[in-house]
């Protein structure tokens, strides 16, 4: 191998007539008659080289006969090209190698799939072959975005007086949440460790133990359902501060979410960020991650179904509607398309009438008055050509089927500017949700949560309509960031607790070394955690974060590539002292 002089994306012009040396793999061959042309590709660039059949002193023969991804080491003089053969979509486009000596580095088998071309081949043979796929120019890209994202973060928190401490990996299994990754101990049969969900209680830990400003960029485990912004193993960008609040929090993140962004992609995100509370959000959006590139606001409308001769209606808790612009186009089909969509939602079904000549036609149009029409077209601003859609339900049903509905709209439509960036802060969640099946309480963001200073006497009163000092960083219809002020008294945290269904023993039992550190001078503190995963995929611009994990698993949580999860041996298992047990499905 000749030791490279240049990669393949840095030669110009200014170098014509220098002897160089590059390594890279084969990206194009073209044969011309007694000449072929090769484009040699590395992480930084491509380079075209030339094998004339005239200067070459080696084996023309087998020049013609390389192949895509063989591995080559070459050396050669750079010379302009031909005016007609400039290539402005390269940046070593002017140039090109004559080739006066190569060695085969390695020869490529025949590729499963074109390295070129990612929709050639179906996701899960990408996956198999990762190292292959890793080697195309869009994924490449993707990592580089993610290598700057840790150094812009790293670079920073510094500068904010942050510390980075590593927590462990090996940890207790504790409730709430996502079911824990589960490791079994060989030296205490019998006994597990969890993998973390999040490094919740140690970080806490660390504010007790006074290091006032944290963070971390950790790997956090859940064995959950999965979707295409989700994974079993995830980043985040950990963070927890002593003797702050809200605003506190608010001012470092988005000061560290504007650095990243002017960083990676040139971009200058307006300041400040926008805030909603949770109630107005999901009344207006239909969802606590709302995206704000585009309208398509909720409206109640239930005093309108109320005084119409739509009986359907007239039981349900709510009655809400979009007003789709230039909706009137949607045919039945599409109607009854959008119907099944909000019935994946549990909703009943979809209502919905059309603007035009002044009135509203069709659907369940029939049942309202003219002065009705009127006063709906004038409430809602519907105009000609526009279609309205209402679901009518309980609240939640409701709110969700048609924040959804909302959200198919918009991208059916392509309402959302890709180049748009919208955080918006998500205040005063609920602090508790009521699980009708468990018949208890349980925490919103988790049940370290502290509630409003002005809402603690409802933890005994009313702790349903309780709301909490947790807050979400959302952009773009993707939660981003979440976190909370943390509860720093001890009686308050027993409090929450035993809402949630665990007494003093059973809280001692699985929290004990916080609920003791709590008691031994604990300083008001906070956190809040970055989806570093969630992050990256929206400044790379694609909507799968498997795109910006070097690795990742499928949403059935499998690592085709290396086949994990998989078997162990008998041996290994009998260290452990497990016994595999067969489970009826």
């Amino acid at each position: 191998m000749y030791k490279r002089t240049h990669t393949c994306g840095e030669l110009k012009r200014e170098n014509i007539g220098d002897t160089i040396y590059l390594n890279g793999w084969v990206n194009t061959v073209r044969l011309h008659g007694q000449v072929v042309f090769v484009d040699l590709r590395d992480r930084y660039g491509k380079t075209q080289i030339v094998f004339n059949a005239d200067s070459f002193s080696g084996d023309f023969e087998a020049v013609k006969k390389l192949s895509m991804e063989d591995v080559l080491s070459i050396k050669g003089q750079v010379q302009s090209r031909a005016e007609s053969a400039i290539n402005p979509k390269m940046e070593t486009g002017e140039i090109e190698i004559v080739v006066g000596e190569y060695i085969m580095l390695n020869e490529a088998s025949p590729l499963p799939f074109v390295i070129s071309d990612r929709e050639n081949a179906e996701e899960n043979l990408r996956l198999k072959y990762r190292y292959l796929e890793l080697r195309m120019e869009e994924l490449q890209r993707n990592m580089l975005i993610r290598h700057e994202t840790y150094q812009a973060t790293r670079s920073y928190l510094s500068g904010e007086k942050f510390v980075e401490i590593e927590t462990p990996m090996l940890m207790k299994s504790t409730p709430e949440g996502a079911r824990d990754y589960l490791v079994p101990s060989r030296i205490h049969h019998g006994k597990f460790y969890a993998l973390p969900q999040s490094p919740q209680i140690y970080k806490q830990i660390l504010m007790i133990s006074g290091y006032d400003r944290y963070f971390q960029i950790v790997k956090c485990f859940r064995d959950e359902d999965l979707r295409a912004d989700r994974q079993p193993e995830f980043t985040q960008i950990d963070m927890e501060l002593s003797f702050i609040d809200e605003e506190d929090i608010f001012s470092i993140i988005e000061g560290l979410t504007k650095h990243i962004f002017s960083q990676v992609r040139g971009i200058e995100l307006l300041e400040p960020f926008e805030r909603l509370t949770w109630a107005v959000a999901m009344e207006t959006y239909g969802s606590d991650k709302p995206d704000l590139r585009y309208g398509l606001e909720l409206k109640d409308v239930k005093e309108f179904t109320d005084a119409s001769d739509f009986n359907a209606f007239k039981s349900a808790k709510r009655v809400k509607a979009i007003v789709v612009e230039g909706g009137a186009k949607y045919s039945r089909k599409n109607i009854d398309q959008f119907t099944d969509y909000v019935k994946k939602y549990k909703a009943k079904g979809l209502a919905w009438m059309k603007g035009e000549d002044g009135v509203l036609i069709g659907g369940i149009s029939k049942f309202f008055s003219d002065e009705l029409h009127q006063s709906i077209r004038s409430s809602l601003n519907v105009k000609d050509g526009d279609i309205i859609f209402m679901i009518g339900d309980k609240e939640s049903v409701t709110l969700n089927a048609l924040g959804q509905l909302r959200i198919e709209i918009a991208k059916k439509e392509s309402l959302a500017k890709t180049d748009e960036y919208r955080p918006v802060w998500i205040t005063e969640f609920p602090m508790f949700e009521y699980d009708e099946e468990a018949n208890r309480y349980i925490a919103m963001h988790h049940p370290f949560t502290a509630p409003r200073n002005e809402d603690i006497s409802m933890l005994d009163t009313d702790p349903s309509h309780t709301l909490s000092r947790g807050y979400d960083l959302t952009m773009n219809g993707y939660e981003i960031a979440g976190g909370s002020i943390r509860i720093h008294d001890q009686k308050i945290q027993e409090k929450v607790f035993s809402l949630l269904g665990l007494s003093r023993e059973e809280a001692i039992e699985k929290f004990g070394f916080l609920v003791e550190a709590l008691t031994y001078g604990a300083p008001p503190h906070g956190g809040i955690a970055l989806g570093f995963d969630r992050l990256v995929m929206l400044l790379a611009g694609t909507e799968n974060i498997r795109d910006v994990i070097a690795f990742p698993k499928t949403t059935s949580a499998t690592s085709l590539m290396d086949e994990s999860p998989n078997n162990v041996s008998i041996v290994q298992l009998d260290e452990l002292g497990i016994k595999i047990k067969d489970i009826e499905k």
